[in-house]
């Protein structure tokens, strides 16, 4: 075990080379450069790769590229550069390519704020890339988190042969904490094929029992297509076969989804007989934990749920929260409903539609939300808590 004093970007970099990362391909941009230098400096003494690429266009293909390769693989940026990445994202969602994209979240739309933090991205990580498919992002609130979920990250993307995103913020990304670095992580690596190279019988997309194909590195032998294009099992181009582009959409939006709760991590705060529970994420997270025990202070039941995944949307936690399911025993052991939900997050109100649509009216939902760069005191989350107790 290592202790340092970390930036919660280089945080970042460090989980990423833990689990085995090896090649970095990006392009500078506020405020998620400091990843980009750290891995500058690191890669090569660890025998990896790093390329400042041209754009962020060119960053995320050469991400994919590598993967392709058998390498892990990583880019990272902020809101502007995940817009222009977007459609090499859906490419290596389509071709199964494991790869992890960094988010350093600040103030949009377009150029905005570009040193502040904000949380505006939640739905661009989700909805960014046109067509269905499963999502994974995972969203840090302090720097040891930053570490944790960027192993998470990198061994999500190798178990589900899909790009995940890794959705910090300004704040979380530029603060500084100490942190214990563990000598060994637990490491997740693709599945290869069992048959020979060579074997006819091969079949680059066709799915285990979990809706995930091995994964042949180009250069080893195997011939298979990355097709970007609707593709049947083989990887043979099937652009107006139905039967072939429902059952391919079907297992990439299936091999994520029905494993959402394998998926999801989070922790909580005194939910057990909470009245009024605030669910909130990222630096919004670190505001409402300081809320919730002002309330408690003061005599008035509060909890909060900090969500470390934010997709697949967790809606079994809220309904848990609701007193039902299988996570009500251990979020509501007492039972029983709140009388109010409270979303706080640096938007317009991203998070708290996924919240509302899993409470289903059982509790109010409100947002506790800004979006003007500056983040969400303790002081602003406790009164909107006084309101609505």
């Amino acid at each position: 075990m290592t202790r340092r004093l970390l930036l919660g970007n280089e945080a970042i970099g460090e989980g990423a080379l833990a689990a085995g990362v090896r090649f970095f391909a990006g392009y500078p941009i506020t405020p998620a450069t400091e990843i980009a230098e750290f891995m500058a400096r690191r890669l090569p003494a660890v025998d990896g790769t790093f390329i400042q690429m041209e754009d962020e266009i060119g960053s995320m293909c050469a991400v994919v590229g590598a993967s392709l390769a058998g390498v892990k693989a990583m880019t990272a940026s902020s809101g502007p550069g995940l817009s222009l990445k977007q459609e090499a994202i859906g490419m290596a969602a389509m071709q199964e390519v494991p790869c992890v994209v960094v988010d350093v979240m600040r103030v949009g739309p377009s150029t905005g704020m570009a040193t502040l933090p904000a949380q505006q991205d939640v739905m661009q990580a989700r909805w960014g890339t046109h067509g269905d498919r499963g999502a994974i992002a995972l969203c840090p609130s302090s720097v040891k988190e930053c570490f944790d979920l960027a192993v998470r990250a990198v061994n999500l993307a190798e178990r589900f042969r899909t790009p995940v995103h890794l959705l910090a913020d300004a704040e979380v990304g530029h603060m500084r904490e100490v942190i214990d670095i563990p000598e060994r992580v637990e490491i997740e690596n693709r599945r290869r094929p069992t048959v020979p190279a060579g074997d006819p019988s091969f079949q680059a997309y066709a799915g285990d029992a979990d809706g995930v194909p091995p994964m042949a590195d180009f250069g080893a032998g195997y011939l298979w297509h990355a097709e970007a294009s609707t593709h049947n099992a083989r990887g043979d181009l099937a652009s107006t076969d139905h039967v072939a582009a429902a059952a391919l959409n079907r297992r990439l939006i299936d091999k994520v989804n029905q494993k959402a709760k394998e998926i999801t991590f989070y922790s909580e705060r005194r939910l057990d007989d909470a009245e009024v529970v605030i669910v909130s994420y990222g630096v919004s997270a670190r505001g409402a934990a300081e809320a919730v025990e002002m309330a408690r202070a003061e005599g008035i039941k509060a909890g909060l749920l900090t969500l470390q995944t934010i997709w697949p949307f967790p809606a079994h936690l809220i309904e848990g929260l609701m007193g039902e399911g299988e996570a009500a025993a251990k979020l509501r052991p007492q039972g029983g409903c709140p009388k109010a939900v409270l979303v706080a997050e640096l938007n317009a109100g991203q998070v708290v539609i996924e919240v509302d649509r899993a409470v289903r009216g059982r509790a109010s939902v409100e947002l506790v939300g800004r979006h003007d760069g500056r983040i969400l005191a303790p002081a602003d989350i406790l009164a909107r808590i006084k309101e609505v107790r």
